[in-house]
Formats: structure tokens, C-alpha cells, sequence
């Protein structure tokens, strides 16, 4: 049983293709011109896509990831959902995004003109580039755009260890 591959754009925005874009090759044309772009790329470091591995029908968020000195920030747009519906796990390692949009007003699927927005549950994980405090990181919404501060682990700050008399 062969199992066919998300295209870039359903695995971004959760929603499939049309055939006709698809038999066109507008998606493979795409693949193809940017992936000489992408092995140049810094940010090829960062595993972009869900590392659960998992076949699950989630939308996924688009992210930016960008390092300071001092932090590594992720941006991505969460319009239409509560904060308190949003779960943030963060490790030294990896961060993991998961939430719901709900709709909040039910149109019957044959009035729909065009249709693109994106209902229903949403997940990303990526690898961070470099180790983060997970302790001291901190999350903010504004305008619809969801900003996670993380800053950079403190490596090469000792750590004195007194040493006691047993």
C-alpha cells in the first residue's frame, strides 16, 4: 500500500489541492525550483515540518524562526484563536505548537463560494537550532500573531557544586 505525500501547500495550510493544480504540476514546479534554493538555505538547520511523524488530518502552522545573540523567536499567525487554547511545549531542544480555530459561524458546505481559511486543529514541531531555557521563555499574542521568546541556554556559565562531608 503505497501512501501519497503531502504537498507543500496542504502540509502548510492543512488543506489539499485541487486535482487541476496538481495535474497542472503547479506544486512540483515549485519543489523543483526551490530546492536548490532551500539546500542553501541557513535555515535548512531547522527541521520545518512535524517530527511526530504522525499521519493526522492537524493543519500546520507556518512559522519564522530567526536567532539573536541572545534568543531564538519564533513568529506564526494564530488570528481567530484564544490564547487559552493554545498549548506551548518547549524543551532544550524542540518546540511543539498545538491549538484549535474553531468557526464560529456554521455555513452549509454547498453555499460556499470559495473556501480557503483553515477550521479546526493545528500542530507544529521543529528542532531549534541551538539549546533554549525552557524555564525562562515566555509567550505573547498580539494582533493575531503569536511571538515565542526563547532565550539561548547558558552555556558556559559554571555551575559551582559545594562539596559536602558525608
Amino acid at each position: 500500500m503505497t501512501k501519497d505525500k503531502r504537498s507543500f501547500f496542504e502540509r502548510l495550510t492543512g488543506a489539499p489541492i485541487s486535482g487541476e493544480e496538481e495535474s497542472e504540476g503547479i506544486n512540483s514546479n515549485y519543489e523543483e525550483e526551490t530546492s536548490e534554493e532551500w539546500e542553501s538555505s541557513p535555515a535548512k538547520e531547522i527541521n520545518l515540518y512535524d517530527e511526530s511523524g504522525s499521519d493526522t488530518e492537524d493543519g500546520e502552522l507556518a512559522m519564522d524562526v530567526a536567532q539573536t545573540d541572545n534568543e531564538i523567536i519564533v513568529q506564526t499567525i494564530v488570528a481567530g484563536v484564544k490564547p487559552d487554547n493554545i498549548d506551548i511545549s518547549i524543551t532544550p531542544n524542540n518546540l511543539t505548537i498545538r491549538g484549535s480555530r474553531e468557526e464560529s459561524k456554521k455555513i452549509k458546505e454547498g453555499d460556499y463560494i470559495q473556501q480557503e481559511l483553515y477550521w479546526g486543529s493545528f500542530s507544529r514541531s521543529i528542532s531549534l537550532p541551538q539549546e533554549v531555557s525552557p524555564d525562562d521563555s515566555e509567550a505573547i499574542t498580539k494582533n493575531g500573531v503569536l511571538t515565542i521568546k526563547m532565550p539561548l541556554a547558558n552555556k558556559t556559565k559554571a555551575h559551582k557544586l559545594k562539596v559536602r562531608e558525608g
